[in-house]
This record gives C-alpha cells, sequence and structure tokens, in this order.
C-alpha cells in the first residue's frame, strides 16, 4: 500500500464545499474592495464589496480586520482562478427574510432607518432585506414632501409579505393611529371645559388655527384669537408657536378652543369707560354707508352713524373720515347686553346762537348782531 504525500494528506484533511453552503472564515486580510477569508478550503474565500452589504457606502476596513470570524455563504466554489467566491449579504438576507416573516405573522414592530426617500414612499432594510412604506402608509395625514425622513430611524409593522416576489410592504401609518387614539383617550379623561393648557399650533388656515394639545387637536377659531378684531389668522400666529389656550367646548371628539380669557375680557368694566355722556377717543376701523365703526380699544368697537358726524348733511362717512383717523366724541347710548355704543362728533359741536328778531324803525338801516356772527364762525371753524 503506498503512502500518501503530504499534499494529498493536507488536501483530504481540508473539508470540501459546496455552492450554497454556509461555512465559518477566519479573516486573513481586509482591503478597500474585499475581504479574504480563510474557510478551512484549500483556497482562500474572497468577499468583494458589493458581495458584503447593498450598501455602496459601506467601509469595508471599518469592518473587518484580521483575526475576525464571520459566517458567510459560498457563491462559487472555483471563480475559475481557484477562489472560492463567498457572500455575506445573501446569507443576512436569507436570516432577513426568516426575521421578516417572523414579524409579519406576530405583527411585530420593527425599527430601522430609512435608507432611500422614493417618489412613491420609503425604502428601509432590515437584515438586508428592503422593505417599501408606501407614501400613504408612512404617517396618518397626508405629506407631499417626504425627504424629511432620510436617515431617520423609524417604526413600523409588516402588512404584505411575499417572498416569491420579493415583495415586503411595511405599515407606520397604523401604529402613529393607534398611538394617537391612546393619547386622546389619556387627554379626554384628563380635560375639561374651563381648563386652560399648552398647546402648538400645527396647522394655520383661513378660518383659524389647529392646535395639538398632545395627542389631539383643538381649533382656534379666528373669532376665538382675540377679543379684537383679527384680519387673517396667518398674520398672527405661524407654525410651531406654543400656546396657552382655553379650553372653551369639548364636543365629542372635538375640541373648541378660544385666546379670550374672561380677566382680560374689554367690555367687564365698559359700563364706567363708556357710560353716557362720556367723551372718549378711539380710531376709524372700518366704514359703511351709514356710519363709520370707531375702536375704543381692542375688542370694543363703536358706532358713529352718518348722522351723527356732522351738524350739516353728510352723505356718506367716507366724504369726510377715512380709516385710521383718530376721533373724539360722545358717548350718546350704551347697551351692555348687546355690546353695541353710539357715539356722536354733533353733540360736541357748541351750539348755534338764536338770532333774536326785532323791528327794525327803517328798511334801509341794517342791524347786525357782531357776538352772534362771531360766536357762528366760530362754531364753523
Amino acid at each position: 500500500m503506498s503512502e500518501l504525500t503530504f499534499e494529498q494528506m493536507l488536501e483530504e484533511s481540508l473539508k470540501t464545499i459546496h455552492a450554497g453552503e454556509v461555512v465559518e472564515g477566519t479573516v486573513i486580510d481586509v482591503k478597500p474592495d474585499e475581504i479574504i477569508l480563510n474557510i478551512g478550503y484549500k483556497s482562500d474565500g474572497i468577499l468583494t464589496k458589493n458581495e458584503y452589504s447593498n450598501d455602496s457606502s459601506v467601509d469595508l476596513m471599518s469592518v473587518a480586520k484580521p483575526g475576525d470570524t464571520m459566517e458567510v455563504k459560498v457563491l462559487k466554489v472555483n471563480d475559475g482562478e481557484g477562489q472560492v467566491l463567498l457572500t455575506y449579504k445573501r446569507l443576512a438576507a436569507d436570516r432577513g427574510n426568516k426575521r421578516i416573516e417572523e414579524a409579519f405573522n406576530n405583527k411585530e414592530v420593527l425599527k430601522a432607518t430609512v435608507a432611500q426617500v422614493l417618489e412613491g414612499g420609503l425604502s428601509v432594510i432590515v437584515d438586508e432585506v428592503r422593505v417599501f412604506i408606501p407614501a400613504s402608509l408612512v404617517s396618518d395625514t397626508y405629506e407631499k414632501d417626504l425627504s424629511k425622513y432620510a436617515g431617520q430611524e423609524i417604526e413600523f409593522v409588516i402588512t404584505e409579505y411575499n417572498p416569491k416576489r420579493r415583495r415586503y410592504i411595511g405599515d407606520r401609518r397604523q401604529l402613529i393611529a393607534a398611538e394617537k387614539a391612546e393619547l386622546q383617550k389619556e387627554l379626554f379623561e384628563r380635560i375639561k371645559e374651563g381648563d386652560v393648557v399648552e398647546g402648538v399650533v400645527k396647522n394655520v388656515t383661513d378660518f383659524g388655527a389647529f392646535v395639538d394639545l398632545g395627542g389631539i387637536d383643538g381649533l382656534l377659531h379666528i373669532s376665538e384669537m382675540s377679543w379684537g378684531r383679527v384680519e387673517h389668522p396667518k398674520k398672527v400666529f405661524k407654525v410651531g408657536d406654543k400656546l396657552k389656550v382655553l379650553i372653551k367646548e369639548i364636543s365629542g371628539n372635538k375640541i373648541a378652543l378660544s385666546l379670550k380669557f374672561e380677566d382680560e375680557n374689554p367690555w367687564k368694566d365698559a359700563a364706567t369707560k363708556y357710560a353716557v355722556g362720556n367723551v372718549v377717543t378711539g380710531k376709524v376701523a372700518r366704514m359703511t354707508d351709514f356710519g363709520a365703526f370707531i375702536e375704543l380699544e381692542p375688542g370694543v368697537d363703536a358706532l358713529l352713524h352718518v348722522s351723527q358726524i356732522a351738524k350739516e348733511h353728510i352723505e356718506k362717512p367716507s366724504d369726510v373720515l377715512k380709516a385710521g383717523d383718530e376721533v373724539t366724541a360722545k358717548v350718546v347710548d350704551f347697551n351692555e347686553a348687546e355690546k353695541k355704543i353710539s357715539l356722536s362728533l354733533k353733540a360736541l359741536l357748541a351750539p348755534e346762537p338764536e338770532k333774536e328778531s326785532k323791528e327794525e324803525p327803517n328798511e334801509d338801516v341794517v342791524s347786525v348782531d357782531i357776538d352772534a356772527v362771531i360766536a357762528a364762525e366760530d362754531a364753523e371753524e
């Protein structure tokens, strides 16, 4: 019986491998584009950067060093040059595929970093398996621009698992909806009408602002933004503003908010400030054909009727007044219940002197009351 040569004994001591087999190797060398491993075979294994990860930005020099051990999958036993081609990402994907399946069956919440922002949604990678989250399932509200999610770690559940088509669909929306529902429940148990709470402006519209109270949005209508007039909500608030708001009404899951706090109500002492007979000063806020509305202070307007502007006939207020003019007038009517105040400029004008009628002894002689003329002229000025 012939003795085996050293080379033959060495070859027999080495294991045999097959394509698709998972083997463990020890890192011999690391280069920028490949990792060389001793896999206990007659040839070393080559793990290229492309077969290490789908992430092209990965730095092999930082993920492996000589002496490290790692499990890899055999792609080819002989690449034509006597080397064994290995893959790490496909082994990870196989395991990731199993991980995705388990998460799908168990409705487990997964967490991953957004790898790509696509036109129709987000792409995340879980153990080398790419999961797609459609734009409609990213949030519970429509978001046109998803770029803010780039590089962000998000949570989601798998709602579709189809390994044959490599179709894995994630859903983030249902997690957000469930979280909001819980927060809403806690919030409604905690708050009541009349409470003052803190919130953050979430959206501003033509008719008001939606304020996030921590789980649910409340509506701050334009009519509740101030005791005075608000021309447009966007001139007063912007998204992100922090507010202390009054819970005015709770109806079902709707909350009406207000910034009209009673201790700041300008009408609370209006009966004293604007009693009939008082002389007050304000600015013309707006005009109509029948009169001008004078803002005495934010939240308190008074009507200066066209008939009370001057002694002579005025066709319309805009003939003598314009918005922003300062007006000093007399209060001639005060109705606290209806929050109505009437003013008069005419009431402040000096009365015209009475003309005395005397018999003239001679038609050719004209008698003039000088004092009356001067008084009339002063009144006109």
